[in-house]
């Protein structure tokens, strides 16, 4: 198990790509504890929070369990089969097979209204703490079906220059070492309005759906505050519940 420091892949990449080789082996397949946290870190040379994100990662993936007072292992697949992960907008469209182009993507950095502020724990409307507001108008080859807003955590050093062809958590996650774990979302529905109708190409008195997600890193930090108005001919929102 090697990390190289000079390599451009962050350390906690790195670290992943040994844990997910490191669990293939067949004693820690049969339920063999993996090596302390700090013992893993001395040997890979980075530290406990670095070797702790790679590890995170992994939990969230449902392929290790992690127990306080006991250890980390490998998850048996039949522990994590009735857990439902979400995921982003370019995953589920991927998983749809629909092929996404951006009709409107704007960057802005804005005041925080006492909602947002609220979600982030902040001030609102401070002079001098900003977000990062990320809008884009997003739909298939054919019309746009979506008009998504995305605030983000002030604490977050994003500059507004960050490459938004890629994904959002792919950015946090590369190039701020910030991983998404938990979503909370609320689902409600209206008239689409003038100004929506226009993102859409639809008419003002046209139903939508609007979706808010509320965003959450591994440590319970909120870093996003996400707004999606769809066009209710286009989006199906399902909820699977077992007893």
């Amino acid at each position: 198990m090697k990390i190289d420091p000079n390599s451009s892949k962050p350390l906690h990449l790195q670290a992943e790509e040994i844990l997910r080789r490191l669990i293939e082996e067949n004693d820690y397949k049969n339920g063999k504890l993996l090596p302390r946290e700090t013992d893993m870190s001395e040997q890979l040379n980075i530290s406990r929070n670095t070797l702790r994100q790679a590890i995170n990662k992994l939990v969230i993936e449902g392929l290790l369990i992690r127990k306080k007072g006991v250890g980390t292992k490998v998850a048996k697949k039949g522990i994590v089969g009735g857990i439902k992960n979400w995921l982003s907008f370019s995953q589920e469209m991927k998983m749809l097979g629909i092929e996404i182009r951006n009709f409107e993507l704007h960057i802005s950095r804005k005041k925080l209204t006492e909602e947002i502020a609220n979600f982030f724990n902040t001030t609102p409307y401070s002079d001098t703490e900003r977000c990062v507001v990320l809008e884009r108008v997003r739909g298939n080859k054919e019309y746009p079906f979506v008009y998504f807003i995305s605030y983000f955590n002030p604490v977050i050093p994003m500059t507004g220059d960050e490459d938004f062809t890629r994904t959002l958590y792919e950015i946090l996650e590369i190039q701020y070492n910030i991983i998404a774990k938990t979503s909370k979302e609320e689902i409600s529905a209206r008239l689409a309005g003038e100004f929506i109708a226009e993102k859409l190409e639809i008419k003002s008195s046209d139903p939508i759906l609007i979706r808010k997600r509320f965003v959450y890193d591994v440590n319970g930090t909120p870093i996003e505050y996400n707004i999606g108005y769809y066009r209710a001919d286009s989006f199906t929102y399902t909820i699977e519940a077992e007893r």
